[in-house]
């Protein structure tokens, strides 16, 4: 089925959405209730369309032909070397910022919104909502989500080392150069975090002094 186009032509009331699926019915709200795949996303944004961002790039197709299940060893390798290659590391090295930006960043869910409201990046920066897949803070469990690896003590386990400086850049950066067809976004290589604010990720996670590691 091509952008834009559905299978469903007729508006369904609302008390037969619980009988969808989830994929019919968001297939349903998508193109059936005023979602606009041609509508203009700001260049401050990303540019483009709502449809050009729907485009798979070549880490989404690999993994999206795997409907779920763990890559083979073929597909992990090809995977990671687009990941890898993708890297830009800051220049004169990974260098940790601002913890309090970090935190800032990890809890906010700013950016990147399209369809009925599209987010201005002119007014403010993204942020990266990492909270709603992490806990970072053993007193904040209960507002975060545990999709992913809980990271209390990130630093107090790891240090402050330049492996681990570059191990966690990259993680930020293109989580699938360490875990291929993982589900974290490409904050780094999609752009949609700079390096300082990642730079103020990793210290969230790694300075002594962040609520992460006391």
């Amino acid at each position: 089925m091509k952008a834009g186009e559905s299978h469903m032509k007729k508006d369904i009331p609302r008390s037969q959405y619980t009988e969808m699926s989830s994929e019919k019915l968001a297939e349903y709200l998508i193109f059936n209730r005023g979602f606009k795949v041609d509508q203009e996303i700001p260049e401050n944004q990303g540019g483009g369309t709502t449809a050009d961002r729907m485009k798979q790039d070549r880490i989404q197709e690999a993994c999206s032909q795997l409907n779920g299940q763990a890559p083979d060893s073929s597909t992990a390798q090809k995977v990671q070397k687009i990941a890898k290659n993708s890297v830009q590391y800051p220049e004169g090295g990974v260098e940790l910022g601002d913890w309090k930006e970090g935190q800032a960043l990890a809890e906010d869910a700013y950016g990147w919104r399209v369809a009925h409201k599209v987010d201005d990046h002119n007014k403010r920066d993204p942020g990266g909502l990492c909270m709603n897949c992490h806990v970072f803070e053993s007193d904040k469990k209960g507002r975060s989500g545990s999709i992913g690896v809980g990271l209390v003590g990130y630093g107090n386990k790891r240090g402050q080392g330049e492996e681990t400086l570059r191990y966690t850049y990259r993680q930020i950066y293109n989580s699938h150069t360490n875990y291929p067809c993982g589900h974290m976004p490409r904050f780094g290589a999609k752009g949609l975090l700079t390096q300082e604010q990642i730079g103020d990720l990793m210290a969230y996670l790694l300075d002594p002094e962040s609520p992460v590691n006391q």
